[in-house]
């Protein structure tokens, strides 16, 4: 079975070779992974669902004028959320949310600044989840990348909701204490 990773990597390096209708895959297939992401990120936030349309489509637009600085080498998924990421702060900032309406774990996302730091950040954060588990990798990605709730989770994975909580519980709890050096 290919990956969402895979899939999406493959069909933008043959894009970015010419083909022009593995771009337009890629494209299709990546709108719903960020509709997803947004719905999630602006829920959390108390903000309206319906703007994660306008923040798919500005993302879809700077990743398609920013497509030359995808390293065929990485992972494509970091770098898309980062580009998404970008896209959602701006969105905040230019509507006047203001720190007290984001979530605490969301508000240092509206303070970084440094695009290189925040890509390297999230190569480190898939290089750990790499480490994981793989149904705890998915948990998570599902639920703290994609912005995914519990049920949609569930869903997606064929995993019940409270295998889903415990998963996510037990991967984080596994990525503190690898990143704190804990984990070896």
């Amino acid at each position: 079975m290919i990956s969402q990773e895979d899939e999406l990597r493959a069909l933008l390096s043959s894009g970015l070779a010419g083909s022009a209708a593995d771009y337009r895959l890629f494209l299709e297939r990546l709108g719903p992974h960020l509709r997803a992401y947004f719905k999630g990120k602006l829920a959390r936030s108390g903000r309206a669902a319906p703007e994660a349309e306008d923040l798919v489509q500005e993302t879809l637009m700077a990743v398609h004028t920013r497509r030359h600085t995808y390293d065929v080498g990485q992972p494509v998924t970091p770098w898309l959320y980062a580009i998404a990421r970008y896209k959602l702060i701006d969105h905040l900032r230019r509507t006047r949310a203001s720190l007290a309406d984001v979530p605490v774990e969301d508000a240092s996302e509206l303070v970084a600044h440094d695009d290189h730091a925040a890509v390297e950040s999230t190569l480190d954060v898939e290089r750990l989840l790499g480490r994981l588990p793989g149904k705890m990798q998915q948990a998570i990605r599902a639920m703290k990348v994609e912005g995914l709730s519990v049920a949609e989770a569930a869903t997606r994975s064929g995993m019940s909701e409270s295998a889903i909580k415990v998963s996510v519980h037990r991967g984080l709890k596994a990525l503190a204490a690898m990143a704190g050096g804990k984990g070896e």
